[in-house]
């Protein structure tokens, strides 16, 4: 299997985890008997090259016939060059959160979408925080501006407001000119679309100026990772929302998290949703393939619709091969996720059923 995970870039803070976590999926599964009578073993991929570099290394795996399925998580850019590549030859679960829309034959997504976190959340700050008007920094690719728009839509039917919006280069350390565009918004909270080493940047930056005194900051993909990169002075009124987080107190999170420490110690890396997710891919196409008997794609789409499973996230179910999840909200606390609520949009009984 192979797994394609960032190890350099913006979004290479992301790589140990993701790493790890896949890890403890394969040798929980090797320890079970494997798949299909076989052991599972993972092959490693850059997902933090060019997406067409990234592409043509998992073309040239399964060429070889030296993987039968590929996972993890990267970013959409990535998954827009993979999937026409891979082209339903063999199982795809692309794990990260992402803007929606992906219905390429053979590809299963783990990940949260924005119909389960974005506007639920938006809904959330409206009400709850009486904040309707935003500025939206992103970087400069799919997943940025196909999720600004969701906002927008969003937005425009609870009677909010986009103040402004702009987006970098991946990879911008300089956010002098974004954070005056900012401030002269007069908005009252960032919707940060920004990835990995992008966002420690800018937190770091929005702090400095004292931003944080006035203006809220919602990231619908930041992990413990850019928390500690940024500095416990920097995560002043951030949020985020995600299907996992370390601390979240169920009984099947905490039942990972455990499992996770003891195999790989104290000083494992950080513990994440983006990391959990690889777990998840790594178990959903076990799933699949035991439950369709084949590593095929035609025979694990068959059996995929109303899959459900126990995981991190807790129950969890496909639904026209997207997973249903839980999504719950939180707040930074310093260096720590302090999640604050479940967020409406998947029924908690009907995943339990």
């Amino acid at each position: 299997m192979a797994l394609v995970v960032p190890l350099q870039g913006p979004a290479g803070i992301f790589g140990p985890s993701c790493e790890s976590c896949a890890q403890l999926a394969m040798e929980e599964i090797n320890a079970e008997g494997g798949v299909l009578g076989r052991e599972l073993n993972l092959v490693i991929v850059d997902g933090g090259q060019a997406p067409a570099a990234v592409a043509r290394d998992v073309d040239a795996l399964i060429c070889a016939g030296s993987v039968q399925a590929v996972t993890g998580w990267h970013i959409s850019a990535v998954r827009e060059a993979v999937a026409p590549v891979i082209g339903g030859r063999v199982p795809y679960a692309y794990t990260a959160l992402y803007e929606g829309g992906e219905h390429r034959p053979g590809v299963f997504l783990t990940g949260e979408t924005p119909d389960l976190q974005l506007a639920p959340t938006l809904d959330w700050f409206a009400d709850t925080a009486g904040v309707r008007r935003w500025t939206i920094v992103g970087d400069d690719y799919v997943w940025p501006r196909r999720s600004a728009a969701t906002a927008r839509r969003h937005l425009r039917r609870i009677g909010g407001t986009i103040c402004d919006e702009m987006y970098v280069p991946l990879g911008t350390s300089d956010f002098a000119e974004v954070l005056h565009r900012v401030e002269a918004s007069a908005c009252e909270a960032v919707l940060m679309l920004l990835i990995g080493d992008d966002a420690v940047e800018f937190n770091r930056a929005f702090s400095a100026i004292g931003l944080d005194r006035d203006v809220l900051r919602f990231s619908s993909l930041i992990d413990e990772n850019v928390l500690l990169a940024s500095g416990a002075d920097n995560t002043r009124g951030l949020m985020t929302s995600a299907g996992y987080f370390e601390d979240l107190a169920t009984a099947s999170g905490l039942d990972f998290a455990a499992a996770y420490f003891r195999r790989f110690g104290a000083d494992a890396p950080v513990l994440n949703s983006l990391g959990e997710s690889c777990y998840e891919g790594v178990r959903l196409l076990t799933a699949l393939m035991r439950r369709a008997g084949s590593a095929e794609v035609s025979p694990m789409t068959s059996v995929s619709e109303g899959l459900a499973y126990e995981s991190p996230r807790g129950t969890v179910e496909l639904r026209d091969r997207h997973l249903r999840q839980r999504v719950f909200l939180a707040v930074a606390d310093g260096l720590s996720w302090d999640v604050i609520q479940q967020l409406p949009g998947v029924d908690s009984a009907a995943l339990d059923r």
